[in-house]
């Protein structure tokens, strides 16, 4: 089979590599000449573990192309993958879909046989049926058939989970493009992948409707460490001990700074402008959103008052910046609010991410970048912990004592041991943990 797929961002490049390794010829379009001259030239615009290998893998083999012009990879597809950007729109929160609708229209114009057009992209429903009326409007001449097809990829597990996900879903409304999508995910039929078929409104909701249940699952257990810091308790083995419920499960339960991302954030406020449109109120979401971004300014607070309640002329080592590990991606990162807050009180931020500098240098001016943890550390008057990269978690507590002015921990991601903290001299503080102070 052959396909082309729109958009050389996480979903699109992860998507389209993994599509090869199903042995589907996978033809990569971005406008962005600079990003397809990188892919040419084997490097990656992103950071994604493994997919360097991956593209390289089966751009050997012939199976994965890359070009900034679309008709090219128009000739002969059996399916047109969208999966461009859909970014908050300014002002009103609800869904920018006009990268999406420039690609149709440029599909609808190229195309010269029948096909069918897949949306990976993120889209509020009622999309694909927009896009019916687009290519009825601009091509009466050619079956075009509409489907959704959602994409459930983590960052830094994107490829694990497209090639071994607990769920394919795809919104159809004809045979054929229910066998075009069949055929495609066949592979998938070996490790017993649950492929689950439904119309597309009902498609383009639950990508909506699953973001929002997590979102809300990592609000919840947040508003939880709070109390948990009131009455002595630790989120932790509260977490545990309501995630071993079968009903509930141990994914994302735990505690920290807020969610961040290129899709929580995003998506939950595009499903209550959606919910706002239908007049059926989404209370729940609605007070997610508002209490995440409450969260973000109250982890400010938290640094404050470990640091005494001054910060001012004070030396603060950020360890992480990302919104998650083994990502580059700093988009409505926890960071991007926390950091600037520290600087505006008079801090002075030394920074080290292992992959966030990139974006990091553009987004947050006026921190210094370290080569390492150590070096960031050295002189500081706290260690704050952002980003839960592994390589944090094998900090040497008994060095960075040494390296530090003042012994103070905030670790905002729960890596650390308070105990161990506490023995090799610094004062913790965690969330929904009790503190430990130094020596303790």
């Amino acid at each position: 089979m052959r396909i082309a797929m729109i958009g050389t961002g996480y979903v699109g490049l992860v998507s389209g590599a993994c599509f090869a390794e199903f042995g589907v010829e996978v033809t990569c379009v971005d406008k962005a000449a600079e990003k397809i001259a990188m892919l040419e030239a084997g490097r990656m615009p992103i950071y994604e573990p493994g997919l360097e290998d991956l593209v390289a893998r089966h751009r050997a083999a012939g199976r994965l192309r890359f070009t900034s012009t679309l008709e090219p990879a128009l000739e002969g597809a059996d399916a047109i993958f969208i999966a461009v950007g859909t970014p908050t729109r300014r002002g009103d929160g609800h869904a920018d879909l006009s990268y999406v609708f420039a690609a149709a229209e440029e599909i609808a114009r190229g195309l010269d046989h029948p096909a069918l057009v897949v949306t990976k992209s993120t889209v509020p429903v009622g999309t694909g049926r927009r896009l019916q009326r687009l290519f009825r409007e601009l091509r009466p001449d050619l079956p075009i058939d509409v489907a959704s097809n959602p994409e459930f990829l983590r960052e830094g597990s994107a490829i694990e989970d497209f090639l071994r996900p607990d769920r394919v879903v795809c919104g159809v409304e004809t045979q054929a493009a229910r066998d075009t999508l069949a055929a495609l995910y066949r592979p998938l039929n070996l490790i017993e992948t649950p492929i689950l078929f439904t119309s597309i409104e009902t498609a383009e909701l639950i990508k909506y409707a699953t973001n929002s249940f997590l979102a809300t699952k990592i609000t919840f257990i947040n508003e939880i460490a709070d109390l948990c810091e009131k009455v002595g308790a630790d989120v932790q083995q509260v977490a545990r001990g309501i995630g071993l419920d079968g009903r509930i499960g141990r994914k994302f339960l735990h505690a920290g700074p807020g969610y961040g991302g290129s899709c929580f954030p995003k998506d939950t406020l595009a499903l209550l402008r959606t919910a706002e449109l239908h007049g059926v109120p989404l209370r729940i979401v609605d007070t997610v959103v508002q209490v995440n971004e409450a969260r973000k300014r109250r982890m400010v607070k938290k640094i404050v008052d470990a640091m005494s309640g001054e910060v001012a002329g004070k030396r603060i080592a950020v360890l992480g910046v990302t919104f998650k590990p083994n990502t580059d991606d700093m988009r409505e990162s926890p960071s991007l609010v926390i950091v600037p807050a520290l600087q505006a009180e008079g801090a002075e931020i030394r920074v080290h991410d292992p992959e966030g500098r990139r974006e990091g240098e553009r987004l947050l001016p006026g921190v210094t970048w370290c080569s390492d943890s150590y070096e960031a550390i050295t002189g500081a008057d706290a260690i704050v912990l952002l980003t839960e990269w592994n390589q944090f978690r094998g900090l040497d507590l008994d060095r960075a004592r040494s390296l530090v002015r003042q012994p103070v921990l905030v670790d905002l991601r729960n890596v650390f041991d308070p105990e161990r903290a506490s023995r090799a001299g610094f004062v913790y503080t965690g969330v929904g943990r009790p503190g430990r102070r130094a020596g303790a």
